[in-house]
């Protein structure tokens, strides 16, 4: 019990604590009743252990959905401090710190049961955040939700009609048509949004280059432009990423990386450096920089 999140009260009646070693150092308060060993490894500000300890508030009654729904399907989406949504068709159930009680009726393929913690499916979920989110927060999640689950995101417009008057579903089919279950992570959505925004052609989602796929690429101008994550750090991600940029500059390659702050800051400045890169990359090949849509049909 005491190697993850568990209820205080369970856990005192059992007599493995007592209430003052809860209020001491040895664990962390996640919600009313609810905590997390201090030395368990845990980290109680992660959206995953906050979702499961949140679930054992409405254990038997109801499931987590939101940004804690998509983290714990493997969709990590959500903002920093991002609250955990739990979802229950009626009752008594209040929200506190940290914790949204949504309420609302489920139908049993729009729930999923990961490692005993039942959660909104991924389709629900990203249904769910596409409505409840602005757009380019709804897109990140459709993206990443799409991926995981393994579904067309114009496939959610039929939840639409079997939840007809949701609120937010009016941005529904913008959304979707703006989603691509290609892009391999939210960074690399917002450096596509920004593109599009720009009025800049597409890029290629994930194209292949030998052994290795580029986010975002412009084929014809050998040309790529991805997100620099902090798992780049990995002194074992480090070495395969040498060997990756060898192959990439041997094959004629340019790759542009931009860092979070950039991308989730300065956007407008993302999209002017696209601009840039792909006009020089035109130039470099003798071709006409203002007929850029031309050369990339």
């Amino acid at each position: 019990m005491l190697n993850r999140p568990f209820r205080g009260s369970v856990a005192v009646a059992a007599g493995c604590v007592t209430p003052g070693q809860l209020r001491g150092p040895r664990f962390h308060r996640l919600f009313s009743d609810v905590y997390v060993p201090a030395v368990s490894g845990l980290d109680p500000s992660h959206l995953a252990v906050r979702a499961r300890g949140a679930y054992l508030l409405v254990e038997g009654r109801g499931v987590v959905g939101g940004w804690a729904a998509a983290e714990l399907l493997g969709a990590s989406c959500g903002p920093a401090g991002a609250l955990v949504d739990v979802v229950v068709p009626a009752g008594t159930q209040r929200g506190q710190p940290g914790l949204r009680v949504r309420r609302g009726r489920l139908l049993p393929d729009e729930i999923a049961d990961v490692a005993g913690v039942r959660v909104t499916s991924a389709r629900r979920t990203a249904f769910d955040l596409a409505c409840r989110c602005g757009v380019w927060d709804g897109i990140v999640a459709v993206d990443a939700l799409a991926r995981i689950g393994e579904f067309e995101p114009v496939e959610l417009l039929a939840l639409r009609t079997r939840h007809l008057g949701a609120r937010g579903s009016a941005r529904l089919p913008e959304v979707v048509r703006r989603a691509n279950r290609l892009s391999g992570s939210p960074m690399e959505t917002r450096i596509r949004l920004a593109i599009a925004e720009a009025g800049l052609p597409a890029p290629v989602l994930q194209h292949p280059v030998g052994p290795y796929e580029l986010d975002l690429a412009y084929p014809v101008l050998l040309l790529a432009f991805e997100y620099n994550g902090g798992d780049h750090l990995d002194p074992g991600r480090a070495l395969r990423d040498l060997a990756r940029e060898a192959h990439l500059a041997r094959a004629g390659w340019r790759v542009v990386r931009f860092s979070a702050a950039e991308v989730h800051r300065r956007p407008d400045d993302v999209a002017a450096r696209v601009r840039r890169e792909l006009r020089a990359a035109c130039r470099a090949r003798g071709l006409d920089p203002d007929r850029l849509e031309d050369h990339l049909r």
